[in-house]
């Protein structure tokens, strides 16, 4: 079975959700069920009933990695948690040695609940942890403090479960580079295995958005700039290994699952707001935990988006994709891929390499940590000199068609 596969299960409920959160989420009450238990066990139906019509479409191939985001995953329970992980591995072909994480915020974490995913086959949990100063954690609505994810690093070590992952946030409200560096410290001292340092986004319709309206401030952008730099330099000094913008890890340990997005593998979403890329198709579910309920158990309209992926499009997201990662593009492999010139793309490389925003190793290029600041910008020139070499070659076309 040489197809190798992802699995995404999107659990929205949260205990209480954070100022900055853009993600599908929602409260646990409400609709017609009475209370938040009964709703929870409506939605683990739905998702297992998704799961069922989905997996004979998925008989050919093998799943290499499982995560189950959120939301709050490890609010969800550890007797849903654990029927959910069973339903996946009857179902669907899961590797022996599969990759399988499950968020976690740090104040939900109970040895019970980390003995029941150890035993359930989780061998990897990303902790939420974003600042180790509790000024910082307040200002966006975190509800955990630093001794709760020490004791919760401590809870997953006694379950004999070692890939452990820490999220951090820079940018956050009242941060400075001090602050940020002793949050970056606490959580090498820690030692996980991995480390992910995202820049704080303000999301249209969060409730930071709203306070950023009414005047509060953030570190600028040239200030988040020099965090982000600080934060590459030491968690290279600790030993962690960029691997993409905002993920680090000790050699060897990156996210699998997580490179299937960059790297344009197969993966299939389950649940309100979850996205798949299948078999050249890239689709997503409606973000209404209602309404997925609803179409899981009577029908009615599930996707959001639904698109086919034509050569052109899967060009654009190998250049947007791929120049996450610190592995890049390489020439050969984009004229095999795509049949396209690489020629055109390669000068404007060479011009970005003369700034420092990327370099060349064994071929390969990629952005480097001051080319990560400006990606967007960089990525986009690209996506524009490709754009024009389509046109390039398709205006010759026309002219014959005419002539």
């Amino acid at each position: 079975m040489t197809n190798k596969l992802g699995i995404y299960v999107h659990i929205p409920f949260c205990r209480s959700k954070c100022d900055y959160c853009d993600f599908y989420s929602c409260a646990v009450s409400g609709d017609q069920l009475t209370t938040e238990q009964e709703r929870m066990d409506a939605y683990l139906k739905a998702l297992l009933r998704h799961f069922k019509e989905t997996a004979p479409f998925a008989r050919t191939h093998q799943v290499d990695s499982i995560y189950i985001g959120g939301g709050t995953p490890s609010y969800f329970g550890e007797k849903r948690l654990r029927e959910l992980l069973g339903q996946l591995m009857r179902r669907y072909h899961v590797s022996r040695d599969a990759e399988i994480t499950v968020e976690c915020n740090p104040d939900t974490v109970t040895e019970q609940l980390m003995k029941t995913l150890v035993k359930a086959g989780v061998n990897r949990i990303s902790l939420g942890v974003q600042s180790a100063v509790e000024s910082e954690l307040r200002a966006v609505g975190r509800i955990h403090n630093f001794e709760q994810v020490k004791e919760a690093v401590r809870l997953a070590r006694a379950a004999k479960l070692q890939n452990i992952s820490l999220d951090i946030i820079y940018g956050l409200p009242g941060q400075t580079a001090d602050t940020l560096a002793h949050t970056l410290e606490a959580a090498i001292a820690l030692n996980p295995a991995h480390i992910s340092c995202y820049g704080l986004k303000v999301e249209e319709g969060t409730r930071l958005a709203q306070r950023i309206k009414q005047g509060e401030t953030l570190p600028d952008d040239d200030v988040q700039a020099d965090m982000y730099l600080l934060a590459v330099h030491t968690l290279a000094q600790g030993g962690y290994r960029q691997y993409e913008i905002s993920n680090f890890s000790r050699p060897g340990m990156q996210s699998r699952h997580n490179l299937k997005y960059w790297m344009g593998r197969d993966y299939l979403g389950f649940g309100p707001g979850a996205h798949s890329y299948f078999d050249g198709r890239r689709y997503s579910i409606i973000k209404d935990t209602a309404a997925y309920i609803q179409a899981m158990e009577s029908g009615g309209e599930l996707l959001d988006e639904n698109d086919v992926l034509d050569q052109r499009s899967k060009a654009c997201e190998y250049l947007m994709l791929r120049l996450r990662t610190t592995r890049g593009i390489e020439e050969w492999e984009y004229r095999r891929e795509f049949f396209m010139n690489f020629d055109p793309i390669e000068r404007k490389l060479f011009e970005f390499e003369v700034d420092g925003f990327v370099v060349r190793d064994d071929r390969r290029w990629h952005l480097t940590p001051k080319g990560f600041l400006l990606s967007n910008v960089l990525i986009g020139l690209l996506l524009d000199v490709q754009e024009e070499q389509k046109l390039d070659s398709l205006i010759p076309r026309l002219r014959r068609e005419e002539e």
